[in-house]
């Protein structure tokens, strides 16, 4: 295939597989072929012009690739190349979409910041030990450690590298070149050397088998988790009691017949159109009342609470 006849198809994307595939979508990623600095320029501004959504594909479509090449920077930690493409593409699109040809600068260059952006939003998000990285320097910290302790660890393997644990005069040297602190440095490291711990049981039948969900305490024996439930029955009963007794006696009916009342066959309470009919008045008006009733019933509740 060459450049002309994939830039005049209609539907660029046909070319890619599903990601579901993934050893088919980058095998057919790679064999697309890359714009000339004059085709780009010409695509970006007929998108910019003109929103020709066509010629935006075009430029995403053949920039598939380099979000292939960047993900495989994140492998190490544990989440799926694909999902780490699909985030990456995302972050592509943006920049498509924002990309002006008039700066001289090519789209390649432009999207990687994009590309790396989602996919660390996606890390960040879904890893297990980073929910506290939240700060620009945990961040930094946290994507940089591990390279870091590779250089640190001179001739070892990324494997251990990633193992091995950083010395007193390691970690200074972390702290001095992310620019965070020491104690900030023992904890990612900490976490990032930290491994799963399965809390179910292996699937082997043997008495053996333990797994932390055997033994972790029960948290509804727990003191404060009794405080909890009593105070939760106290608000279902007497606060919903006292609540009630605020409204008139239509709004209180109207809560009543909506939300407290349960047909014989499981159902719940009455619609607004069936109450509409019995007062005459409209639905909407109905929504108003129970509106209205529901909001002073919030107040008495947290006045009680």
């Amino acid at each position: 295939m060459n450049t002309s006849t994939a830039l005049t198809l209609r539907d660029p994307w046909a070319l890619v597989p599903s990601l579901g595939n993934l050893d088919a979508y980058i095998a057919a990623v790679n064999r697309l072929p890359m714009l000339t600095q004059e085709e780009e320029v010409r695509l970006a501004r007929r998108y910019r012009e003109h929103n020709d959504l066509e010629a935006a594909g075009k430029l995403v479509l053949s920039h598939l690739r380099l979000v292939v090449s960047v993900s495989r920077q994140y492998l190490g930690y544990g989440l799926p190349q694909g999902d780490l493409i699909q985030e990456g593409n995302v972050g592509l699109m943006k920049a498509v979409k924002r990309f002006d040809p008039s700066q001289g600068v090519r789209l390649v260059s432009y999207a990687l910041h994009w590309i790396k952006a989602e996919i660390h939003e996606y890390i960040l998000r879904n890893w297990r030990m980073v929910k506290l990285a939240t700060t620009k320097a945990q961040r930094k910290l946290f994507f940089n450690l591990r390279s870091l302790k590779q250089s640190l660890k001179g001739e070892a393997t990324d494997a251990d590298s990633h193992r091995a644990t950083l010395t007193d005069r390691e970690i200074d040297a972390v702290a001095r070149e992310l620019n965070v602190k020491r104690e900030e440095v023992i904890e990612m490291e900490t976490r990032l050397a930290g491994g799963d711990v399965a809390l179910e049981p292996s699937t082997d039948d043997s008495e053996e088998s333990f797994a932390p969900i055997a033994y972790l305490a029960d948290e509804s024996s727990e003191p404060t988790r009794v405080i909890e439930a009593h105070h939760r029955d106290a608000l279902a009963t007497d606060g919903i009691a006292r609540a009630l007794d605020e409204l008139d006696a239509r709004s209180r009916r109207i809560v009543e017949e909506r939300w407290l009342k349960v047909n014989d066959d499981g159902s719940g309470g009455k619609t607004l159109h069936e109450l509409a009919s019995e007062y005459g008045v409209s639905a909407e008006r109905i929504r108003q009342i129970e509106a209205a009733a529901m909001k002073k019933m919030r107040k008495t509740l947290a006045a009680y609470a």
